[in-house]
């Protein structure tokens, strides 16, 4: 199991991918992610936040969720290419390694918490979803469950 957790870290260095905004970063991301999907955008205002549905000819759809600071602190996603975790997460990302290293997992999707991020990850070939939360970045009042 730790070696199949391992490679999955691996594998989300190397795969390619389009653009994808980073957690905890400013939301200008978006329009270049935008640019590289080729896709269309919608936004959507929300109480306490927006959302940025960016999707792209081959399927892939990203909502990126912003909070009223212009900060973005979640992203979810279902496409048929596993997202590069390292460039999703930005800063984020070494705290997601260690802690998805030192999880037990049997099976089914990764899911990692920390006191400051959680992760959630699965799907199998041609079909990947998930979401990451920052959770330093969450608008007050707003659930951490919107981000789906």
């Amino acid at each position: 199991m730790r070696k199949i957790i391992l490679g999955l870290l691996a594998g989300c260095a190397i795969l390619p991918v389009s653009g994808w905004a980073v957690l905890g970063q400013y939301q200008n991301s978006i329009t270049l992610d935008q640019q590289r999907m080729h896709g269309s955008v919608k936004e959507m205002a929300r109480q306490g936040y927006s959302i940025q549905k960016i999707v792209a000819p081959d399927g892939a759809v990203v909502r990126e969720y912003v909070n009223p600071d212009g900060v973005v602190f979640g992203v979810a996603w279902q496409a048929p290419t596993l997202p590069n975790l390292e460039q999703l997460l930005g800063d984020y990302f070494i705290e997601f390694q260690q802690a998805a290293r030192s999880s037990k997992r049997r099976g089914g999707p990764l899911v990692v918490r920390t006191r400051d991020l959680i992760v959630a990850s699965g799907g199998h070939m041609r079909w990947f979803q998930g979401r990451a939360i920052a959770l330093k970045s969450l608008p007050k009042n707003v659930s951490q469950e919107v981000v789906r």
